[in-house]
């Protein structure tokens, strides 16, 4: 709670009239010839009170400078504190994402793969180049499955890696990367799709 320093100081001034009126000029007027004992004996009264008045204000602003100096560390400390929980909740997300479409990744290439099994028969009966193409086609697809598993793995290491130090993320996509399993998995998906389609077509 804030110090009233007006009220402070209104009292402190009416303090000081106050000793003025009654220690000051009744005595000097009572006795004129200890006009000048009293009026030394009251501005001296004076300057005590008003050095106590001062020491007591600049104890209460000093104290009131600390309490505020500890109240802004505590704010600090608490935006700290909010900025990091956020930082790793965007981090928390960013790898969801990421183990997301790796999963998907790995759903469609395991779907693809499973797919050709009908074609295998048919593939298997045929001729040489058939076979191949089947063979490549399903070397691709099973290529890009592990690359989606890779980069499952990949993804919580390196969430775990900077779980102690969140500050000194600049991007969160950097860090939850998968690395390049992202980026191989879909074209080897599409290429062996389209081995196993070239070995149909030409059985």
């Amino acid at each position: 709670m804030a110090i009233p320093w007006l009220r402070v100081l209104d009292a402190a001034v009416g303090i000081t009239s106050l000793v003025r009126r009654v220690s000051g000029r009744p005595a000097a007027a009572a006795d004129p010839g200890l006009g000048g004992v009293s009026a030394w004996g009251g501005g001296q009264l004076e300057a005590r009170l008003a050095g106590v008045v001062v020491a007591a204000l600049k104890e209460a602003f000093d104290r009131d400078s600390s309490r505020l100096e500890i109240e802004r560390e505590q704010i600090d400390a608490e935006r700290r504190r909010a900025e990091r929980a956020l930082r790793l909740e965007l981090l928390r997300q960013a790898g969801d994402r990421e183990l997301g479409r790796l999963r998907l990744l790995a759903g469609v290439a395991l779907a693809s793969w499973l797919g050709t099994l009908f074609f295998a028969g048919g593939l298997a009966a045929g001729g040489a180049g058939a076979r191949i193409a089947l063979a490549l086609g399903w070397l691709l697809l099973l290529g890009a499955l592990g690359a989606a598993f890779a980069g499952q793995t990949r993804v919580p290491r390196s969430l775990n890696r900077v779980a102690d130090r969140p500050d000194h993320v600049a991007d969160t996509s950097d860090v939850v990367s998968s690395g390049t399993a992202v980026t191989v998995a879909p074209w080897m998906i599409l290429a062996g799709l389209a081995a196993v389609a070239l070995g149909v077509l030409a059985r």
